[in-house]
């Protein structure tokens, strides 16, 4: 008997999506595409006419290496449901699976514990080599980059060590078949073919890093974006940061409005980084979080002996801050005397510490900040309306959080590199279907759950692997890759078909008891039902007079009965 295809042994064709509604073709948790070979073929004609063919070559090898990775990663999950080798060898099936070559290992000298790889691999119907026949002809020198570079990310990501595979034969070159053959990059003598390839260092190729590549070679300059810690990039952000940046170098008073959680004080703190200030004190208060008594000693300062218990004179906020940045937060909360002597020090430029009559000079610039209404705030004389003035200078409103599909990815990227360095993972990125979770999840009006949430999922992903949804969304997956399945007979199937199926068989191990399981599921049924046999035969799709005789058959077969 035939040994039964590893793509059937390991269920990988459940794991194939097909979702014409959406658009969406999956396989697992990565989004793939069935486009015309000739398309890709053209791809890489422009690639080889444009860029040249050794960088090219380089191109498409760190293309496949990063295709090989992901590919590794899907058949690291089934690691231990079976042999080892087994295992290992889905990648070629796999690579065969997606349409791209029908490869057979010849020879493997495989060290499990040390994570060393010889092998060689034959290659046949090589969409590349087929390719660069129709394109260029008969080659000189081996034409499959793509080729090679996949099966070194694949056996690179498995065995957690560089393993570059380079083609001794091609159909290009005139050969029956393309031949591929594997060793860890220190086995290679002659490295300089690596030069155009693969070096050492980039050994963790990934599709963000063959994006910037990709600008880089093109040319293309990324849009200017906002150095520091202010990320995004959708239109109403880029707006507002050209608005913002304007005022970054002038002593204007900037006032912040917007939401609590925007990120105000990050706003504020950028404004001082990237000001001639920036050597100088950045100085934050929250006027909320301070008692209205204690407010004017806090930002004005106090002398000895001003009030009891002032056993020392001390310095305030404003002359901490001298030469840099005063940041006022929740400036609705200021008391009307110390509102006051703000607006006279904003005029001047010269505070007096409670109970001193000496003048000091102060050279700072404020940026200011509140969550409410000022206007309304001076219709119900809360707030004096010359302070209002003398500081709406410069408005400036922070939308209330990010805005989804623009700012999720940079905002993704930013807080992924953040939590690596803190829990010292080495995590390869998220999974197309994890990210389509972010975009589509509907997020609150700030980035704090986003935080949250990658902190969470750097903590229960495990070192090397990707991020996918069940890391994001424990308990929750908010988006799911449905569609058709491809089944053993290669025909396309019904995804909730397909999953009905895949549970029967689950069930259909040996011992099988149709009797046990019948009765339990009565049980069940009775159970939810909370004893009402007419519910309970709704729930099984059965009248109650037939679940009655079932229930008495049961007892009368010696079963275990269902609850009554």
């Amino acid at each position: 008997m035939a040994e039964q295809p590893l793509v059937e042994r390991f269920n990988l064709r459940s794991r194939l999506r097909f979702n014409v509604e959406t658009g969406q073709i999956w396989l697992d948790e990565n989004r793939m595409l069935l486009m015309h070979a000739k398309a890709f073929g053209a791809l890489r004609q422009e690639l080889i006419e444009s860029l040249g063919p050794s960088r090219a070559k380089g191109l498409l090898f760190r293309m496949g290496f990063a295709a090989g990775q992901h590919d590794a990663d899907l058949a690291q999950k089934l690691f231990g449901e079976g042999d080892n080798y087994d295992v290992f060898k889905i990648g070629p099936e796999l690579h065969a699976f997606e349409g791209l070559v029908r490869s057979t290992i010849i020879e493997a000298k495989i060290d499990w514990e040390d994570g060393s790889f010889f092998g060689t691999v034959n290659c046949d119907n090589s969409w590349e080599a087929e390719s660069h026949l129709q394109l260029f002809g008969v080659s000189a020198e081996p034409s499959c980059w793509n080729l090679a570079g996949y099966a070194s990310g694949y056996v690179t990501r498995f065995f957690n060590r560089v393993v570059i595979f380079r083609e001794t034969q091609c159909v290009c070159c005139g050969a029956s078949s393309c031949m591929l053959e594997g060793r860890p990059i220190e086995a290679w003598g002659d490295a300089d073919f690596l030069q155009h390839c693969l070096r050492p260092e980039d050994a963790q190729t990934t599709f963000e890093q063959l994006q910037e590549e990709l600008w880089q070679l093109r040319g293309w300059q990324r849009e200017q974006r906002p150095p520091g810690k202010l990320v995004g990039s959708s239109p109403a952000f880029t707006a507002a940061f050209s608005l913002l940046s304007k005022a970054a170098n002038s002593p204007i008073t900037v006032l912040l409005l917007g939401e609590t959680g925007v990120g105000k004080e990050v706003f504020a703190r950028w404004l001082h980084e990237n000001s001639g200030r920036d050597e100088k004190p950045f100085v934050a208060v929250n006027c909320a979080a301070i008692p209205n008594d204690l407010i004017e000693s806090e930002l004005f300062g106090v002398q000895k002996g001003a009030y009891t218990g002032a056993q020392v004179s001390r310095p305030g906020k404003f002359e901490r801050a001298d030469g840099g940045t005063l940041f006022l937060d929740e400036l609705g909360e200021l008391s009307p005397a110390a509102q006051v002597k703000l607006l006279r020090v904003l005029q001047t430029g010269e505070v007096e510490r409670l109970g001193d009559d000496k003048v000091r000079k102060v050279n700072v610039r404020l940026v200011a900040a509140t969550n409410v209404n000022l206007q309304q705030a001076i219709a119900d004389v809360v707030l004096r309306a010359d302070l209002y003035y003398r500081l709406a200078t410069y408005p400036w409103e922070i939308t209330p959080g990010f805005q989804g599909k623009f700012d999720i990815p940079v905002l993704w990227s930013v807080l992924l590199e953040k939590y690596r360095r803190l829990n010292n993972k080495n995590i390869q990125g998220i999974s197309d279907l994890a990210m389509q979770g972010l975009m589509a999840y509907d997020w609150p009006r700030n980035v704090r759950e986003l935080d949250n949430l990658v902190e969470r999922a750097m903590l229960l992903v495990p070192s090397g692997a990707q991020i996918e949804v069940q890391h994001l969304f424990p308990g929750m997956v908010p988006v799911t890759a449905l569609g058709a399945v491809i089944d053993r007979e290669s025909k396309v199937a019904n995804a909730d078909e397909a999953k009905k199926d895949q549970l029967h068989e689950t069930l259909l191990v040996d011992p099988f008891d149709l009797q046990g399981h019948e009765a339990r599921l009565l049980r069940l049924a009775v159970a939810r039902a909370h004893g009402n046999l007419t519910l309970a035969a709704r729930l099984l799709g059965i009248t109650r007079r037939l679940l009655a005789y079932r229930v008495k058959q049961t007892l009368m077969e010696g079963a275990t009965p269902p609850d009554t």
